[in-house]
C-alpha cells in the first residue's frame, strides 16, 4: 500500500497510536492479514486498515535500521530500504565538523536526524510530501531539532551552507535499480551546482567509478560487519584513489592506497582467505595479501592464500583441507569418499552457480560437510575443499 499525506495524518492521531500499539507484536505472516484486516475492518476504514498493516510490517523491518526508535517511527516502503545502516549514519554525522548541513533528497530523515544528534544545524528537502511528513514525525519520535521542508532541488541551487548532503534516489519509478550516476533522480550532475565547503554524495555501491572521473574528489567504499552498503563521493576533498572503510561495533577501520611491490601468486596454500568486500571494491586486495603475509590465487582473483591465519577486521579464513584442478567426477567420488553430505559453495571466477553445482554433485546422505571454493588458479579452474567454519 502506498501512504497518502492523509494517511499519515491518521497514523499520527492518538486512536492510530494505540491500535498500532495494541498490534505491535501480532503475527505478521502471509497467511495472516486477510484475518488481521477483516479485525480491523470492524473499527477502521478500508484505508485505515491498510496504513495500519503497512506501518506494522514497516517497524517490524525497520527494527533493524532503527533498533530503538522503530516501533513508533513512519516508513514508506522505499524510503526505509534506502535508509542507511545506523553505523553508516553515526559515521559520516560525526565527520561532519561543518555546522550547517543541508540533506538533500532527505527521504523520510535519517540521516538529517544523524547529523542533528551531533549538534549540527539541519534543514531536509525532499519532493515528497509524504516522505516530508513522516521526517517531521520521526523528528518529533526523537525529540530532534530539525526543520523538514517539501522542494524540488532541482529547481535552485543550496546556499548558505556548510555542508551538502546529497542523497539521490537510485531505483526508478518501477523499482528497478538504475545504474548510471547521470539517471539517478536527480543526476549526480546537479553538484556541479553546489557552493558548500563540504559535497557529500551517497552512492550505490556498485558505482561504475568511470562514471565519475569528471568529478574528481575521493570515493569511499563503506561496509558495515562485513557487508557492503554503500560508496560515498568526498568531492572536496583532494583527488585520490578509492578509500575502504569497515564499521563495527568495535570501532572502525580505514584503508588507503598506497605503493607496493607485486605480490606473489601461488597455488592454495593452508588457509583460504576472502576480504572485506570494501576491499574489493576499492581496489587494494594486493595492500591486503601484503599485511597478511598472503598470496594470491590468480592475479584475476580476489581470493588471497596464506600458511598462517592472522587476526584482522578486514579478511576472513578458512583451513584448506585439499584442493585439485575442478573436474565434476572427480570432486564428486572425492567428497562421496570422504562422507560429504551437505557443502557450501563459494565462487569467483567459475561459470556454474553454486545451485547448479551441487545439483550436479549428487551428494548422498554422508553426514560430514565441508565449504568448497570454485574459482581460479593462473587461468585454470580449480576446487578447494575447506572446513565449513571461518578461523576465529
Amino acid at each position: 500500500m502506498t501512504l497518502s499525506l492523509d494517511d499519515i495524518g491518521f497514523l499520527r492521531s492518538q486512536r492510530a497510536s494505540g491500535i498500532l500499539a495494541a498490534y505491535a507484536d501480532v503475527d505478521l505472516s502471509d497467511k495472516n492479514m486477510l484475518p488481521l484486516l477483516t479485525e480491523l475492518r470492524k473499527s477502521l476504514t478500508a484505508s485505515e486498515a491498510g496504513a495500519v498493516l503497512t506501518t506494522l510490517r514497516l517497524r517490524r523491518k525497520a527494527r533493524f535500521k532503527f533498533p530503538r526508535q522503530a516501533s513508533a517511527m513512519l516508513f514508506t516502503k522505499d524510503a526505509l530500504q534506502q535508509a542507511s545502516h545506523p553505523l553508516a549514519r553515526r559515521y559520516r554525522a560525526g565527520l561532519v565538523e561543518s555546522g550547517k548541513v543541508l540533506d538533500l533528497c532527505c527521504g523520510i530523515g535519517a540521516d538529517s536526524l544523524a547529523f542533528a544528534a551531533v549538534d549540527r544545524e539541519v534543514l531536509g528537502l525532499d519532493i515528497d510530501p509524504v516522505r516530508i511528513a513522516i521526517a517531521r514525525h520521526n523528528a518529533a519520535v526523537m525529540d530532534l531539532d530539525v526543520a523538514f521542508e517539501v522542494a524540488d532541488i532541482r529547481q535552485h541551487a543550496p546556499i548558505g551552507f556548510d555542508c551538502v548532503f546529497f542523497d539521490p534516489s537510485r531505483r526508478d519509478e518501477q523499482g528497478r535499480r538504475i545504474h548510471h550516476v547521470e539517471r539517478y533522480q536527480p543526476p549526480l550532475s546537479l553538484v556541479r551546482d553546489f557552493t558548500a565547503s563540504e559535497v557529500i554524495v551517497k552512492l550505490s555501491p556498485g558505482v561504475d567509478l568511470r562514471q565519475l572521473a569528471a568529478y574528481g574528489g575521493q570515493v569511499e567504499f563503506v561496509s558495515v560487519r562485513g557487508q557492503l552498503t554503500e560508496a560515498l563521493l568526498w568531492l572536496h576533498h583532494p583527488k585520490s584513489p578509492p578509500k575502504a572503510t569497515l564499521l563495527t561495533e568495535r570501532g572502525d577501520h580505514h584503508m588507503m592506497y598506497r605503493d607496493i611491490d607485486p605480490v606473489t601468486i601461488t597455488a592454495p596454500k593452508d588457509w583460504l582467505i576472502e576480504p572485506d568486500p570494501a576491499i574489493l571494491r576499492a581496489g587494494l586486495v594486493q595492500q591486503l595479501a601484503q599485511d597478511l603475509n598472503a598470496a594470491m590465487l590468480d592475479e584475476t582473483i580476489a581470493y588471497l592464500t596464506a600458511e598462517n591465519p592472522v587476526q584482522t577486521s578486514w579478511a576472513r579464513f578458512w583451513r584448506i583441507l585439499d584442493w585439485m584442478p575442478f573436474q565434476l567426477k572427480r570432486l564428486r567420488r572425492y567428497l562421496a569418499d570422504r562422507g560429504v553430505g551437505s557443502v557450501t559453495v563459494k565462487k569467483r571466477g567459475f561459470p556454474l552457480t553454486p545451485q547448479e553445482l551441487i545439483a550436479r554433485l549428487r551428494l548422498k546422505g554422508g553426514s560430514q560437510s565441508r565449504l568448497l571454493v570454485m574459482t581460479r588458479h593462473c587461468g585454470k579452474p580449480i576446487a578447494i575443499i575447506c572446513d565449513d567454519a571461518p578461523f576465529g
